[in-house]
């Protein structure tokens, strides 16, 4: 090699990264050593008597249950054995010498308690998949579709009103039947995510899903709880085609009501909540006339593209103007029976209840979305009625506050409205015919449960709805449970006959009449009303899952996400 070959720099693909720079002088040997290998000037001391052969550093001295560390070095090595453990005696912090019993899960209960169970679970602790349900070949579908397909189903149940934790054991649910046992879901408002992660050197796998629409359909809710059951079901062998093509049918699926019977039901609504307030057939009639107009106004605002909050605000009007109408034409009906009947039909029960359920199982993220959603749809319910009413005193239409607080003195005439609204409520939900008559059932015995605490028992209105809703809560848990299905339809339109329309009524009223203390003063009661339904259902749920048989063979957990015990 020539000098001027010497002088030319190399490139660093051809210098070693372990030879010495040049210009550095090496004394010794030039033969690469470990970086484990003692330094030079240390001394290594050995017992006496021992041999110089080579033994493993976690190897234990003969004679010596413990290595103990040399005082000279009193640190010792990152895998030494702390002085006080005793390997006879171990600590519960290790794993014990049996190992770790395995979580067994029953068979015979509802998919949602099983996958809820595990969900609570730390990873570590989750037992493998009972059963993995496989494709056209042995190595099983592809995890990007398995993923692609949860996501899909979980779209469908939280844009129908699913709670997140319901929706988040769903997919936990469709990933463990395709073998996907490493999985995490995550459910927020308007995004789904999950990641799955095949083994711990792995790359995880991720995939997420924005939901931008929402539709109150509680027969395609129920038809996804089917085929997650089915997906669920060990003696049901679903492909993945299968899965896509059921998931296809059940999004081209029409709804089972028309748009005429929506606007009927609404109307039919409004005329039973007007009866339960006090009023009679005229005043059914107006009420029916105004919410069923109000329907129309709404959907043609949404057929215009108009934000929800608008479409809450235009249906809140006809009502109002129908009762500040006949009052100014001095026809003797309760007028604010009319206007309380109208705010039945608008008031968002369905997505408060799942807004506190969510928050008291911990994901608060979720919950407040939902709740400023209700705060939204509240705040134009009262600009619309409000400004009814503000016109309406202006041109000296007399509306009495306490001439709504009147109820009939016939208990038969009050549950039968009370059925009667359930009924409705379950046709403007869109739910299977199958449900309907159990939901207005539910609903009957709420209002019984109610009028039986608060007329005769003479018990605040609060607790007495908060006692009707856990009632409602519970029969609507045990009637789902064992068909493996939503409880959604069950509970939702039984708490119609409780939504405090009177309360918010009067508050709008007393403001409208420049009696801003007492509006405030019965809106708040309102908002005690609906919290103490929400809590409620959401209680009664859990007392049914608390006592019946779980599934799980440990003592099932909570959520926790704060302090927690």
């Amino acid at each position: 090699m020539t000098d001027a070959e010497d002088r030319k720099p190399k490139s660093d693909e051809a210098r070693s990264a372990f030879s010495p720079p040049g210009g550095a002088a090496v004394d010794g040997d030039m033969s690469t050593t470990s970086e484990f290998a003692i330094p030079e000037g240390l001394a290594f001391h050995r017992t006496a008597g021992a041999e110089a052969e080579t033994t493993s550093e976690f190897a234990l001295p003969e004679g010596m249950d413990v290595p103990q560390a040399p005082s000279a070095e009193p640190e010792g090595s990152a895998f030494t054995a702390p002085s006080t453990y005793s390997a006879k005696q171990a600590p519960t912090a290790f794993t014990p010498p049996s190992g770790i019993p395995v979580v067994s899960l029953t068979k015979d209960v509802p998919w949602q308690d099983r996958m809820r169970t595990m969900l609570r679970m730390p990873v570590a602790e989750r037992p493998a998949p009972e059963t993995i349900q496989r494709g056209s070949d042995d190595s099983g579908p592809a995890v990007p579709r398995v993923l692609d397909l949860t996501l899909r189903i979980g779209e469908l149940l939280l844009a129908g009103g699913e709670g997140a934790e319901d929706v988040e054991a769903a997919m936990f649910a469709v990933c463990r039947s395709y073998g996907l046992d490493r999985c995490e879901p995550n459910v927020t408002f308007t995004l789904l995510a999950i990641s799955y992660q095949p083994s711990l050197v792995d790359d995880p796998v991720t995939a997420s899903r924005t939901v931008r629409r929402r539709g109150t359909d509680y027969t395609r809710l129920a038809a996804v709880y089917q085929l997650v059951d089915d997906l669920s079901d060990g003696e049901t062998a679903v492909s993945l085609e299968e899965a896509y093509r059921r998931l296809a049918e059940i999004r081209r699926n029409r709804h089972p009501y028309p748009g005429w019977a929506l606007t009927g039901a609404s109307g039919l609504l409004a005329g039973a909540a007007s009866v339960l307030v006090g009023g009679d057939l005229l005043v059914f009639v107006a009420a029916a006339l105004g919410a069923m107009l109000g329907d129309r106004l709404a959907w043609l605002c949404a057929g215009r593209g108009l934000p929800e909050f608008y479409q809450f605000t235009v249906a809140a009007m006809p009502p109002a103007a129908i009762g500040v109408t006949l009052t100014l034409v001095h026809v003797h009906v309760n007028a604010s029976a009319v206007i309380t009947g109208g705010l039945f039909a608008l008031l968002p029960g369905r997505a408060l209840v799942a807004g506190v359920q969510d928050g008291l199982t911990g994901f608060y993220i979720t919950a407040s979305a939902r709740l400023l959603e209700v705060l939204y749809f509240f705040v134009g319910i009262v600009a619309g009625v409000l400004l009814v009413l503000y016109f309406g005193v202006q041109l000296g239409a007399r509306l009495n506050p306490d001439a709504a607080l009147g109820v009939s003195d016939e208990p038969v005439v009050l549950i039968g409205a009370s059925m009667l609204l359930s009924l409705a409520f379950a046709v403007l939900l869109q739910q299977e015919r199958s449900t309907v008559v159990w939901v207005t059932l539910n609903g009957g015995v709420a209002w019984i449960v109610y009028g039986a605490m608060h007329y005769a028992g003479e018990i605040s209105p609060v607790a007495s709805t908060a006692a009707a809703a856990g009632l409602v809560g519970l029969f609507g848990q045990l009637l789902s449970r064992y068909q493996f299905a939503s409880a959604l339809p069950y509970t939702t339109a039984a708490i119609g006959p409780l939504l405090p329309g009177s309360a918010t009524y009067f508050g709008l009223l007393a403001i409208a009449q420049n009696e801003v203390d007492e509006g405030l003063v019965s809106l708040s009661k309102a908002v005690a009303l609906a919290m103490a339904i929400a809590i409620g259902v959401n209680l009664g749920s859990e007392i049914s899952r608390m006592f019946l048989r779980i599934g799980s063979a440990e003592k099932r957990r909570a959520a926790k996400r704060t302090r927690g015990f």
